[in-house]
Parts: C-alpha cells; sequence; structure tokens
C-alpha cells in the first residue's frame, strides 16, 4: 500500500510553489487592488472576472461561485486529481523530492495513477523525438521539409516519428518500469493478439499538451501509402484526453493571447507551426474535432474576455471550410470577444500560404480578418436568388436574425443598413424595423425561461457546479454584520494589526453564527497572536466542515474595505465590542424589568453594577477610540 506524504513535504511544496504562478497557467490574471489578482473563473462561466488569487495568502476565491481554497485545492478541483496526485505533480515542478511513511519510496508503486500516465507521455515524446533522427524517419523529415520546417521547427514543437514495427513503443516503456495495464490506460498502446501492440506506427508525431504543458495525448499523421489506418491518428478519449477540452499550441500560446488579447484558432498542427513561425504566435488548434463550447471557455480564460479582445478564425475557402465558419458564428453569442474570419485567396491554409508568399502573407491573413458576422450574412445572402421578390424576402428572413444577434446597437443598425443594400430593397427603414424587432425577441427570450418547458429546466446548458454546503444566511445590510466581517478580515488577512486585542473576543461578540465559528477556527489555531507564515492553513485546517471553510477562504481574499487597514483596525475593533457592549446593556436593562421592586436587594444591586461598569467602559471606547480596549 502506498505511504502517506510526509507532512512536512506537503508544506514544503504549498510554499515552494506560488498559487498566482499555478492559477496562471490556466487563465490570465490582471490586478484587482489591495495586492490581489483577478480573472474569470475556471468553475463556472461568467462575463465579468469574480475570480480573485491572493498572492499574499496562498489563497484564492470566486464570489461568484464561492469556490476557494489553497494552490492544492485549485489544481485538484481543476484537474480532478487526488490530494497525492496534486502534490506529487507540484513537487515535480518544484523539483522537490517527496517523502513518504511506511516505508521509502518506490517510483510506480506509489505514484498517482494521472500521475504515471503523465510520466509515461512525456517519456513517449521524447522517444518520438529521438526516432525522428533515424533512417527510418526518412520520410517524415521529407514531409516535414516540403512544408518549410527546418530540423529546428520539429525540436521547438517536439514533433517525432513512430517506428513501424508493431511494439517498439510498447518494449521502450516496460523497460522504464510501465505495466501494460498503464500503456493500454494511456492510450499510447491498443490490445494486439499477443499482448499490447503500439498505437501509433510508421508516422510523424506531434505532442498534445495541455495548458500547463504536460503531454497528454499525442496526433499521428499518415506518411506511406500502404498505411489503411486515416490521414490523421489521435489518442482516444483517456483519463488524461478529452479532445472536446484541448487545444493544441494553446501552452505556448496563452501567454502571448493574453498579452495581444487576441487568439487565432487554425484547422492543424502544421497550421499551428506556419503561424508561430511566422510570427503569429496567437495561433491554436482543435484536435480532430470542431471547435466547440469546451474549447471557448478555455481561450475566454486566457483572453480575460472583454470587448477590446479578439478571435481570429482561418478555415479553407472551400464549402466545407465555409460551414465550419457558420458553426464558429454560431458560438459568437458567447464570447465578449469580437470574433473575425481569414480566409486567404485560393483557399490556401496558412500552412500552404506561407510556403507560396512567405511569413508576411500570413500575419497579412490574420491583420486583415473581417468581422465573422460580415461573413454570416453575406454567405447568408449568397444563397438565395435576389433577381426574385421572393428570393429576397427569403433572404431577409435568413440573414436579419444574424443581424439581430450583433451585441452592439450601434454595429447592429448599421449593418441592418448594409443588408438592405445587399438585397437591393430600397425600403431601408423596412429592414431595419425588421432587425430591431427580431433583436428585441431575442433579448425577451434571453430573459425568460422556455414555455413550452417547465420553468426548472430553463437552466443554461453543460454541467453545472455542484451545489456547496452553506452555513446561516448572513445579511450584509446589517451594520453588525458588516462591521464583524470586516474584523475577521483583518484578523485572517492583517493579524499583527488586531493582536492582541482580538484574541480577547468572545465568539458571542460576533452575531452571525458563521462568523462565530470562524472566531473559534482562529483561536483553535492559535490566535492573531501566534500567526506566522502557517497561520492560514492552521485556521483552515481547524473549521469543522467545508462551509466554514469556504468562508475562511472568501474572507482571506476579499478587500479590507479601507485603503489604510493599520487606521481601520483600531476603529472596526472598537465597533465590534462597542456592539456587544450595547447588547449587554439591553440584557441587563431587561433584567432589572423582570426582576421588579420587590427583588433582593443584593440581586438588583449586581446587575446595576455591571450596568454601570459597562456603561462606563462604553463611553471610554467612544472617548479614547482602540486605547480604551
Amino acid at each position: 500500500m502506498a505511504g502517506r506524504i510526509r507532512d512536512e513535504d506537503v508544506k514544503a511544496v504549498r510554499d515552494a510553489v506560488p498559487i498566482d504562478a499555478v492559477v496562471s497557467e490556466y487563465l490570465q490574471l490582471r490586478p484587482a487592488g489591495g495586492g490581489n489578482l483577478k480573472g474569470l473563473c475556471p468553475f463556472h462561466d461568467e462575463k465579468s472576472p469574480s475570480f480573485q488569487v491572493s498572492p499574499s495568502k496562498g489563497l484564492f476565491y470566486c464570489f461568484g461561485c464561492q469556490e476557494g481554497g489553497d494552490t492544492l485545492d485549485f489544481v485538484m478541483k481543476l484537474d480532478h486529481l487526488s490530494f497525492a496526485e496534486t502534490v506529487e505533480r507540484l513537487a515535480a515542478q518544484a523539483g522537490i523530492t517527496l517523502r513518504y511513511e511506511e516505508g521509502g519510496y518506490t517510483p510506480g508503486r506509489q505514484q498517482g495513477e494521472r500521475t504515471r500516465l503523465v510520466e509515461a507521455h512525456k517519456v513517449a515524446a521524447q522517444f518520438y523525438v529521438d526516432q525522428l533522427g533515424g533512417a527510418e524517419a526518412e520520410i517524415g523529415r521529407k514531409f516535414l521539409a516540403e512544408r518549410g520546417f527546418d530540423q529546428a521547427a520539429a525540436a521547438y514543437f517536439g514533433v517525432g516519428y513512430a517506428p513501424a514495427g508493431w511494439d517498439h513503443l510498447v518494449r521502450f516503456l516496460r523497460g522504464k518500469g510501465f505495466s501494460d495495464k498503464e500503456l493500454l490506460l494511456s492510450g499510447l498502446a491498443s490490445d494486439g493478439r499477443r499482448g499490447p501492440i503500439d498505437r501509433f506506427r510508421g508516422r510523424l508525431i506531434w505532442p498534445i499538451r495541455d495548458i500547463t504543458g504536460e503531454v497528454i495525448g499525442f496526433g499521428a499523421r499518415k506518411l506511406r501509402e500502404d498505411d489503411n489506418g486515416p490521414k490523421y491518428l489521435n489518442t482516444p478519449e483517456t483519463p488524461l484526453y478529452k479532445k472536446s477540452h484541448v487545444l493544441y499550441g494553446i501552452d505556448l500560446a496563452k501567454k502571448d493571447i493574453g498579452k495581444t488579447g487576441r487568439a487565432v484558432v487554425v484547422e492543424g498542427y502544421t497550421d499551428v507551426m506556419a503561424c508561430h513561425l511566422a510570427g503569429v504566435t496567437t495561433a491554436i488548434a482543435t484536435c480532430g474535432t470542431a471547435f466547440g463550447e469546451d474549447h471557448i471557455k478555455i481561450l475566454r480564460r486566457v483572453l480575460m474576455d472583454n470587448s477590446g479582445s479578439q478571435v481570429v478564425f482561418t478555415f479553407d475557402g472551400d464549402a466545407a471550410g465555409q460551414r465550419a465558419a457558420l458553426r464558429a458564428f454560431e458560438d459568437d453569442q458567447k464570447f465578449a470577444a469580437r470574433t473575425s474570419i481569414a480566409v486567404s485567396p485560393g483557399g490556401m491554409d496558412p500552412c500552404e500560404l506561407r510556403l507560396a508568399e512567405g511569413d508576411g502573407a500570413v500575419r497579412n491573413l490574420v491583420d486583415q480578418a473581417l468581422p465573422l458576422f460580415d461573413f454570416a450574412i453575406r454567405s447568408t445572402v449568397a444563397r438565395h436568388n435576389l433577381d426574385t421578390a421572393e428570393g429576397r424576402a427569403a433572404a431577409l428572413e435568413e440573414a436579419a436574425p444574424i443581424v439581430a444577434g450583433i451585441k452592439d446597437a450601434a454595429i447592429q443598425h448599421e449593418y441592418g443598413v448594409q443588408l438592405a443594400g445587399m438585397l437591393g430593397i430600397l425600403e431601408v427603414d423596412f429592414v431595419v424595423r425588421r432587425v430591431s424587432q427580431l433583436a428585441r425577441w431575442q433579448r425577451e427570450r434571453g430573459r425568460q425561461p422556455d414555455r413550452q418547458r417547465p420553468a426548472a429546466r430553463s437552466a443554461p446548458a453543460g454541467p453545472q457546479p455542484a451545489p456547496r454546503p452553506t452555513g446561516p444566511r448572513l445579511d450584509l445590510r446589517s451594520p453588525h454584520h458588516r462591521v464583524e466581517r470586516e474584523l475577521l478580515k483583518l484578523a485572517l488577512q492583517h493579524p499583527q494589526l488586531v493582536a492582541p486585542a482580538f484574541d480577547a473576543y468572545g465568539e458571542d461578540e460576533f452575531t452571525a453564527a458563521p462568523y462565530a465559528a470562524v472566531r473559534r477556527a482562529v483561536a483553535e489555531a492559535g490566535g492573531v497572536a501566534a500567526a506566522d507564515g502557517d497561520y492560514l492553513t492552521r485556521v483552515r485546517d481547524a473549521v469543522p466542515d467545508d462551509s466554514v471553510r469556504a468562508m475562511v477562504t472568501e474572507l482571506a481574499v476579499e478587500p479590507v474595505m479601507h485603503k489604510a487597514p493599520d487606521i481601520y483596525a483600531g476603529e472596526v475593533l472598537v465597533s465590534v465590542r462597542l456592539a456587544a457592549v450595547k447588547r449587554r446593556e439591553s440584557e441587563l436593562r431587561a433584567n432589572l424589568a423582570r426582576l421588579g421592586p420587590r427583588a433582593d436587594a443584593a440581586q438588583i444591586g449586581a446587575v446595576q453594577n455591571e450596568l454601570w461598569a459597562l456603561q462606563q467602559y462604553g463611553n471610554r471606547l467612544r472617548d479614547q477610540g482602540a486605547a480604551g480596549l
């Protein structure tokens, strides 16, 4: 049985890998103020960023879907890994050797399944690269050279060659300690009559990497006429590889996509290579599947989706390319970015264009892209006979909804006018009114559930975030709850500013039950006076359930409401204490009323003395502020 990773090694991994560096591998982050960073949440769809990262605290939190945690939580949740797999993965990135309890470390026995599959792909990728230099791979090198790719280009993209034999890779990976079960599960091998055989044989190989740069699959191109397989053969669906979730080249392009605010979607591996070598370093491609909703989610997070960003699609100019462009237009509304299309003269793809006309032609192709809705409108109108009234009417009914779907009202109006000109309809106002009417209907449908189905089924398509455990409701309109929240934020984010006074505050001074639970967790973690580098980890570990843990994360990331926390801290400490004093005064007055005039004099005197002391304490707090605590 695998040993447990030592706690000190887990801590070393947490400390060694900054959370902003890890999160930046998956999405674009920008300053959010107060030292925090923000981006589009990777756990749910959103149009404006509510996902925040606190590098100083090592935590993330989404104020939209309430997902939160530390670096390990982020990787576990996003990549669906176990705790051990996450620690192993981050340890490998940081160069930390993990130690396991219950004996020594045995590679292959104690690593998680995903970690093993990733390692198998990494070894296989290097094996294929090494084979590209051999005599048998001459046909592969010739293929690359004919498309303008030299040895340096092949090395940059990790292109390799799979030998034509049945089990060259299988035997190699067995020698590296991988089991037949792992080879089959990874998709690197297929079941043969006498055991596993290589899935890719006699083909040129491209490694397919995820957004973090890990090899998770391969694409293989046929080179010989006697190969009866498809032109391109990809890794099958595996625990690592889901083709609808992968964009080829995203690991190389993501930084420049974020920097320039533009992504270029091409159709194949060689097109990505050609674009990058021509200076279009934001090019990516799907892996043997149509560009779909999951690909959009990846791009939106990298783009920090906004109206200033741009997604450019390049398609062949043939009928199939036009159909692909129109399918892409159907997803236009899922982007806040502008979507455009680039179709080169003669219908050449970027790889062919670079060979024929050079790098500059590829850059010009992308720079001169047209708005995708312009292409969609013209393609739709072109399908109709505009020489007849019936043809013009049919074209209007098909094209007007496209114009109505344009987000920008001013551009929508302009294209309505242009549509009238394309159709040869002299009554321009008639076309513009028709477009406006359709736009209004589309907006109304977007606000209302489908009347043909129960309202409960009107949720957006696609996987929805799992419901999170929640504590008692908080009323943030309540001044008491607001100030208690601010004090807890200070205690978690700036413990030195509220120490040692905060540690003397009781749970009963926090009127919201979730806040009282957070206060208890702080006490169990040693209090603010003992805050050190592991303070927040101790607080999160001390909570009773996931609901309170989520609250701690939220409070540790949410910005404090004042720009000068050192001044603000005293004010908040006093406000919470004064509120508690007032509540106790009210209780004592109620007690006096219940006792009545016939009560024991000593009993009445005790209550009156406590009430007098509280009143004096309250006056001192009002006069002296934090100094009176």
